[in-house]
């Protein structure tokens, strides 16, 4: 059965949803992954799988590389499956190995009070609406929330957190258009403090990647924040656009090397023939998917769960 939101967020009870529910999800992502199983699928379809012939293991190589796996991960993949010997059910197997590809699930670490999430990721990526929606969960589940608005150059930005804020029955804290990214963190964690709140979860600007003053930016709302609260930030998220294939695996090094990132927002499944980078992600970064997007509305962001997604993506 998938994890739920309970045991994402630590919880004692954990029987929050309903298997129909849960049942709803995975059909929703399996329908997301669509383009993406296809992408494997139709490159393996025109015959069976016999593990005895080198151009079938040759076509399974090139169908993982074609949905993003990468060509590291499906060295791997490849690896592990003729360490069976027997096959069998092609599908199937490679469903096994890459949830354990996955590792172990990965929780958000809320233990310390206020817990601070440091959300990370360029610009398109669903990185304010992933924010509102775990927001929203959470406050569903008992936690007092704050939003920092700390991407003070995007104009929209600000505006939109703070509309979030408001769905979600979260407290707000923002700025002046072009003000300090580092002092709107700090200022979060101490209305957080002060307000007596559970989590601070702060947003970040999301200009290019490969632009040298973002990363040294958020460098600094790092440090900051790290200063103002001994062992924050608790988590440091980095969402990722899967349309965007092996270049959010690029994306994830780079702000993995500025921020520290302990996981990752895996978003926009649902448009995507590349979902093979969440396993390129996992395995070549050894970043755990905490988090997967399948649609807009506030029940498609869910708690990742690897074997799902690996049935998903695979059978």
């Amino acid at each position: 059965m998938a994890r739920s939101w309970g045991e994402f967020f630590g919880d004692t009870d954990t029987a929050d949803e309903s298997a129909a529910d849960q049942e709803g999800f995975f059909s929703r992502l399996r329908d997301s992954l669509g383009k993406s199983r296809r992408a494997l699928t139709d490159q393996l379809a025109a015959a069976a799988f016999d593990a005895g012939d080198e151009e079938a293991w040759e076509r399974l190589e090139e169908a993982l590389i074609a949905a993003d796996v990468g060509v590291p991960t499906t060295a791997e993949l490849v690896r592990r499956l003729e360490a069976r010997g027997e096959v069998g059910e092609l599908g199937a197997a490679l469903s096994q190995e890459a949830a354990q590809l996955f590792g172990e699930p990965s929780s958000l670490r809320l233990d310390a009070r206020p817990a601070v999430i440091l959300v990370v990721g360029v610009n398109g990526t669903g990185k304010t609406t992933t924010i509102g929606k775990l927001a929203q969960k959470l406050r569903e589940h008992g936690r007092s929330v704050i939003l920092g608005a700390a991407d003070t150059f995007r104009a929209a930005a600000e505006e939109q957190l703070e509309i979030w804020a408001k769905r979600a029955g979260a407290d707000f804290v923002g700025s002046e258009r072009g003000g300090d990214p580092a002092a709107v963190a700090y200022d979060a964690i101490e209305a957080a403090i002060a307000r007596d709140r559970d989590v601070a979860i702060v947003d970040t600007a999301g200009r290019l990647h490969t632009q040298t003053n973002l990363m040294e930016e958020l460098a600094k709302v790092r440090r900051v924040i790290e200063r103002r609260l001994e062992g924050a930030p608790h988590e440091t998220l980095l969402v990722v656009d899967a349309t965007t294939g092996q270049n959010g695996l690029q994306q994830a090094r780079l702000f993995g090397e500025s921020v520290e990132v302990t996981g990752v927002a895996l978003t926009k499944l649902d448009g995507s023939a590349k979902g093979g980078v969440a396993l390129a992600i996992a395995h070549e970064l050894g970043l755990p998917v905490k988090l997967v997007g399948v649609g807009e509305g506030i029940d498609d962001l869910r708690p990742f769960d690897a074997r799902d997604f690996a049935t998903a993506l695979l059978t």
